[in-house]
């Protein structure tokens, strides 16, 4: 059994947790040890607290039992409710009124009563009327009841008090009723002040922006639109009792064009109807996301589903319970919102959201450049075909399709000749366009056939080695491919060309086995023939380039690559010349030459002939210009790639490189969009299973979450990572990240929860160091069992306090015989150690080992030039001094402090103001005053 006082402090702990069922879990703790121990003011306090807990946390249906308890318990004995105890109940009358609502089962008779004795002890109370009027608003608006106007404006009418809502949730309640108006104008008025203010309620500014989504939209402020979705729904997505806000979302990416940002937001809180915080919110979510689902392709495969299936059965479930409700309230309101959802048409036909969304409608499969119009090829057979090899010696693809098109209309009928050479096209491109495949190895197949029916022997083994090459790479595979290349070689009709070639093949199929040594012997193999053809020669030294790249030569691959492209040059630089400028770009990057590798995707971009070369170019680029500091620049890149990606549905692709563009957007300083694209790609590699990335992308969040003030968001991050870092590898990892959560609970001063961070830390760290010798280990235990301690003083928990200093104490004696205690890093550990140990002993009342340890931290920190710090020390020296009546003392070490730190700084503003305390002790009050109007007026 828990004391009180461990369960009051377990009560404030629950009181700084982010509202969720972590939250509702610690204070149900609290409530059952303080029935079982007969703690009457704790059995009232976590009951309040677990009312809003349960509201704000996802659980209404549990809010009704702590609130009858309350009002019941209030009734009988009041004189137990202090006055901020009977505001809170009076505040939870309003919470009761909302949740009863969203429950068909409950009936409205049961609201109605709630909301008259809420009026009848506001009036006894003298209060203002102003929050009865919004909520029997409300009730009517839900029903669809005529007085609702006639509440509205009374609500309007009425002064606020201290019960009323606040100064953001109450105007954004009354933007919803003049939206449902279609009085927009008003609307965006009403919030205008609102939004320009500051505004610190949990549901704000999240609410009103999601209120204002749509009057945006309809007066034409489409950008506040966009930026009014973006901000509200990251701070609504994490919490499960905005379920009815995200289908506000859900909706207004289905009216504006945007299916596919729509779809991420159905697909990641579609779990959630199988725990919805209440019927309503289930019924609208389910609306709304099958009005998102009705406008994709039906048969779009979704998981073990169909986009059309879906939208059907969600369709059918907010009718369902559309039905409950109408028989409820006596009225078919519910159902006429709930079709017209359904039926909701467009608001626009497209409103980017962020600049990948604009690049993606725009976004289209890139093709091969330069293509050749049909009116400039030629009519005769023979010049057609030999055109379009030359195409496909240059690598311009889409010009290959498009000459043999023409010929196949020109020549249905060709001569067995050019039959067999319109063949060995058609399975080179299939090979292209698929990657190889069993349609490209049976159509090699053919042409060799056909080959050898004409008496080509050596174009009939080339044919059949291209067939095996379509096949999956594996050592059999090579060791047929080795055996048609050494009979080609050995045939006396084959030139050198055709020579080359057959060793070329031999090379691409060694790299698809990652093994590029041996490619690079195929390649000096194949320059040994000595062939004659330009596009030949020019492509063995890209090829060279590429398997040098691979191989980690990047200097050599630089030259290879320039020498592909002279020679590509001399031919006017076909499309084929994009592949060394790419490989030469990228090697210079390697070689950390960001700003040439920079021009070097400049080039490639130009000559790119394939999309993936087109995107690797991207990334390229953009990856060199991030190192070069250059991160706004390489925002466009990542954002055009990534837009590439979405409009080829390439997810996983997709979601790796938004953690790029999320690392730029945080670079260029724009936190809001790195947020937003690190949330799109986690949630993409959370469903590919792709979990080392998916922690990569948790851990920079976790960063943006921080400079944007969201500690709690921040906080879940690193406690997820913590736990999927749970091999023994990764415990050092493991440590870091619970390290990092507690120092944002210190520096929000939740001591308790941080300590906890910190041991646990401390713990993976020790594990961590199987050998016990690990220095780096050590520091790292060394400074988490310290900050615990202090954790803990702060906490008030000073015994545990002492416990935990003394673990810090014997980790520093540790470091004897491990390291030099004159190294300057001993130094520092342990002179912070000692200043926290200072700290601790000061909340214990030991002032002499406070001030022992106090004055051995600053002259440690002085002797290694760590001055500063050693002002630090000095200071807290001096606060031991004050502390144990020594005032004359602390005031030398004051003004020690005083003659050496930053003018303006916060610890001359701390040192000034303790130095006059000090002169004041000593009945020196003129000087005192001086003190305080030198430095503190």
């Amino acid at each position: 059994m828990k004391s009180e006082e461990e369960l009051w402090s377990l009560l404030r702990e629950a009181y700084h947790m982010p509202y969720g069922g972590a939250q509702i879990a610690l204070v149900e703790q609290v409530m059952q040890h303080a029935d079982a121990g007969g703690h009457q003011e704790l059995q009232l306090a976590s009951r309040l607290f677990a009312t809003t807990a349960y509201v704000h946390g996802g659980e209404t249906a549990k809010s009704f039992v702590t609130f009858s308890w309350c009002r019941s318990e209030y009734d009988a004995h009041p004189e137990r409710f202090d006055e901020q105890d009977e505001h809170m109940l009076l505040w939870h009358f309003k919470y009761m009124v909302n949740g009863l609502l969203k429950f068909p089962a409950v009936p409205l008779g049961r609201t109605y009563d709630v909301l008259d004795d809420m009026e009848r002890r506001f009036r006894a109370g003298g209060h203002s009327l102003h929050a009865v009027y919004a909520y029997r608003y409300q009730v009517a608006a839900h029903v669809g009841d005529e007085s609702a106007d006639e509440w509205y404006a009374k609500w309007s009418a009425e002064p606020r008090d201290q019960n009323s809502d606040c100064a953001g949730c109450d105007p954004g309640e009354k933007v919803d009723h003049l939206v449902s108006r279609g009085r927009d104008e008003e609307a965006v008025a009403m919030a205008a002040p609102v939004l320009a203010g500051r505004l610190t309620c949990v549901e704000q500014p999240q609410s009103i922006l999601t209120s204002l989504m749509v009057p945006y939209v309809r007066t034409g402020r489409l950008s506040e639109a966009a930026d009014a979705h973006r901000q509200a729904y990251r701070r609504l997505r994490g919490n499960l009792a905005d379920m009815q806000s995200i289908a506000d979302h859900i909706e207004f990416c289905a009216r504006t064009g945007n299916e596919t940002r729509g779809l991420e937001i159905v697909q990641r809180h579609l779990p959630w109807l199988e725990r919805s915080p209440n019927p309503q919110a289930e019924m609208w979510f389910a609306a709304a996301s099958a009005l998102l689902l009705g406008r994709l392709d039906p048969a779009l495969p979704l998981g073990a589903t169909t986009a059309g299936e879906l939208a059907g059965r969600l369709a059918a479930r907010a009718r369902e319970w559309a039905a409950k409700f109408d028989e409820r309230n006596g009225s078919d309101a519910i159902s006429a919102r709930i079709e017209a959802l359904l039926a909701a048409p467009p608001l626009a036909e497209h409103l980017p959201l962020s600049a990948v969304a604009r690049r993606t409608q725009a976004a289209t499969p890139s093709g091969a450049p330069g293509t050749v119009p049909a009116a400039e090829l030629p009519t005769e057979a023979g010049a057609l075909m030999d055109r379009a090899w030359e195409l496909y010696d240059e690598h311009r693809v889409d010009a290959v399709e498009a000459a043999f098109a023409r010929f196949d209309e020109l020549f249905p009928e060709p001569p067995a000749e050019l039959a067999v050479r319109r063949l060995d096209g058609q399975a080179r491109l299939t090979a292209i366009r698929n990657d190889g495949g069993p349609d490209a190895e049976a159509l090699f197949r053919q042409t060799a056939e056909l080959h050898r029916a004409l008496g080509h022997e050596v174009k009939a083994l080339a044919a059949e080695s291209r067939s095996v090459l379509a096949r999956e790479a594996d050592d059999d595979m090579l060791a047929e491919l080795d055996a048609l290349t050494r009979r080609i070689v050995a045939h006396p009709d084959a030139d050198p060309d055709l020579r080359a070639e057959a060793r070329l093949r031999a090379e691409g199929a060694l790299m698809r086995l990652d093994r590029p040594e041996d490619a690079l012997l195929a390649i000096d193999a194949a320059l040994a023939e000595q062939p004659a053809k330009p596009t030949l020669l020019a492509e063995l030294a890209s090829r060279r380039s590429r398997a040098l790249l691979v191989m980690e030569r990047y200097d050599e691959a630089v030259v290879a690559a320039e020498d592909s492209l002279a020679q590509y040059a001399v031919l006017g630089t076909p499309p084929a010349a994009g592949i060394p400028a790419l490989i030469r770009a990228h090697a210079l990057g390697n070689l950390e030459r960001f700003d040439d590798a920079t021009a070097g995707f400049d080039q490639a971009l130009v000559l790119a002939s394939d999309r993936s070369y087109r995107l690797s170019a991207l990334v390229g680029r953009a990856r060199s210009r991030l190192a070069a500091d250059r991160a706004t620049d390489a925002i466009d890149d990542l954002v055009e790639a990534v837009a590439d990606h979405v409009a080829h549905g390439e997810d996983l692709p997709a979601a790796l490189l938004r953690y790029d563009l999320a690392t730029a957007y945080h670079a260029a300083g724009q936190p809001t969009d790195a947020a937003e694209a690190a949330e799109s790609s986690l949630d993409a590699l959370d469903r590919a299973g792709a979990q080392d990335q998916a922690d990569q992308t948790r851990y920079l969040l976790s960063r943006v979450y921080r400079e944007l003030g969201e500690l709690d968001l921040a906080l879940g991050l690193l406690e997820t990572l913590a736990t999927n870092l749970d091999g023994f590898d990764n415990l050092p990892a493991r440590g870091r990240m619970l390290q990092e959560a507690g120092q944002l609970l210190y520096e929000a001063d939740r001591d308790g929860q941080a300590a906890e961070r910190f041991l646990a830390a401390a713990d993976a760290y020790r594990a961590a160091r199987a050998d016990g010798a690990d220095l780096a280990l050590i520091q790292a235990e060394m400074y988490t069992r310290r900050l615990r301690a202090l954790s803990l003083r702060w906490a008030g928990e000073i015994e545990p306090a002492l416990s935990a200093l003394a673990e810090a104490d014997a980790l520093a004696a540790s470091l004897d015989g491990l390291a030099d205690p004159a190294e300057p890093w001993v130094i520092w550990q342990r002179a912070m150690l000692n200043c926290d140990a200072a700290r601790i002993y000061i909340g214990a009342a030991r002032l002499d080992e406070a001030a022992t340890r106090s004055s051995a931290a600053a002259d440690a920190l002085r002797s290694i030039g760590s001055l500063s710090d050693a002002l630090d020390a000095d200071f807290l020296h001096a606060e031991t001094l004050m502390r144990a009546g020594d005032p004359a003392a602390a005031e030398a070490r004051l003004r020690s402090v005083l003659g050496a730190v930053p003018r303006g700084s916060q610890l001359e503003q701390n040192s000034a103001w303790m130095l006059a305390e000090s002169l004041e002790a000593q009945g020196r009050s003129e000087e005192a005053e001086q003190i305080r109007g030198r430095y503190l007026a």
